[in-house]
């Protein structure tokens, strides 16, 4: 009977030998264990990162857009159509009959090209009034708001973002300058602070006008989105049924707008993302299956190379389990090994990356952590049984004398 000390430095001094049979092993543990820290970093982050970007309209918002989605659980449409547009008499209906309405910002949304003296470009453009920064939850850096609570009111007013304001102002002041935004000119009032995104949109490179200017400009009656901000105290499911009816009884009983809240809309989001980062967790596990495959192809060839070693061990007294223990061992110490590099190699990867981009917030998840190592340790032990147990079945004289 051989100790299990003994097998152990046996089986240590074994991978030192064979360095380079030993190096391909941790490589490929490595890799596996890696590419599934990554992966669902990835995911994890995207999914955080969208979240993130879609909670700035907080649990008492409603946004309502043209289009009637049929299905449920799925996303909401992107870009709403419908045969009869949302327009500002529905907003001014809207706001006038349902008191558990606090605030509400029409939409209207294009592209054109902004200048001031010599220097242009070209900008994403919203149409919207002065209750947009406080639904949004946008904050000035510079100035003021619109002065636009009438929806149906324009102004030679406006709002632009950090970047915008760098790329056309530079050094220079850019409050109560005049700019061009296609055939319009607007006064700037107000610098957003920070990048405020919206809807996949960067507020730090656009500019915001009044909605009815902004409806004249791309000639669009129709409003692209409408959010609206319910007091406190009133239920949201109950607000987003009465704005349905109230839409329906308007567009003469037709129900062909989508109301959505944001709770059911980061729900969406989060189930949606969460299985893309079991998935990629699932496509990177697979390397690990490949990583046992060479495993099981290396133990095969070594249990091969050494019969004569296996034999004389035999001879000595060691019994089969512990030439099966002897394999084993050397493959669960590979695979500790290899599956520790990889893990500080994903995260060291995960580390730079969430440097390089602070705005994505990677980040590998526990589970994530705990089931790579799994799966390596299944991987690495299971596809070593098969030779091992080969190896503990060979006769002593068979092995001794196997090459004579």
């Amino acid at each position: 009977m051989i100790r299990r000390a003994d097998i152990i430095y046996f089986s240590w001094q074994v991978l030192i030998r064979h360095r380079f049979r030993s190096v391909m092993i941790l490589l490929a543990m490595a890799l596996g264990v890696a590419s599934i820290v990554v992966l669902t970093a990835l995911g994890e982050g995207a999914r955080r990162y969208v979240l993130g970007e879609f909670a700035f309209l907080g649990s008492d918002v409603l946004v309502m857009l043209p289009g009637k989605k049929e299905t449920t659980g799925g996303l909401p449409p992107l870009m709403g159509t419908a045969a009869r547009d949302i327009t500002l008499q529905d907003v001014e209906q809207l706001s006038h009959r349902i008191s558990a309405i606090s605030d509400i910002a029409p939409l209207v949304m294009g592209s054109a090209e902004v200048s001031f003296k010599q220097r242009s470009r070209n900008i994403t453009v919203l149409g919207s009034s002065a209750a947009l920064i406080s639904v949004r939850q946008l904050t000035l850096a510079q100035g003021r708001n619109l002065d636009v609570n009438d929806v149906n009111r324009a102004t030679k007013q406006c709002l632009i973002g950090q970047t915008l304001k760098t790329e056309l102002f530079g050094r220079e002041k850019a409050i109560g300058s005049w700019i061009r935004a296609g055939d319009y000119r607007c006064r700037v009032v107000g610098v957003l602070q920070g990048r405020g995104d919206a809807f996949g949109m960067d507020l730090s490179d656009s500019l915001i006008m009044p909605v009815v200017s902004a409806q004249q400009l791309f000639d669009s009656p129709g409003l692209f989105r409408v959010i609206m901000k319910i007091r406190h105290g009133y239920p949201v499911d109950d607000v987003k049924a009465r704005v349905i009816a109230l839409m329906k009884d308007l567009h003469q009983g037709e129900e062909d707008v989508t109301v959505i809240s944001p709770d059911a809309m980061l729900a969406t989001f989060d189930d949606v993302f969460a299985a893309m980062t079991l998935g990629v967790g699932a496509i990177a596990a697979i390397s690990m299956v490949v990583a046992g495959v060479l495993i099981m192809n290396i133990t095969l060839i070594n249990v091969s190379q050494r019969t004569e070693e296996i034999g004389l061990l035999k001879a000595l007294g060691a019994r089969a389990v512990d030439i099966q223990q002897l394999f084993l061992i050397e493959a669960l110490m590979t695979t500790i090994i290899g599956a520790g590099i990889g893990l500080l190699g994903g995260l060291s990867i995960v580390t730079l990356a969430r440097w390089a981009l602070p705005e994505v917030p990677f980040y590998t998840p526990v589970w994530a952590v705990f089931s790579a190592l799994l799966v390596a340790l299944i991987a690495g032990l299971g596809f070593a049984w098969g030779p091992s147990k080969r190896a503990s079945r060979l006769l002593p004289v068979d092995a001794l004398y196997r090459r004579k």
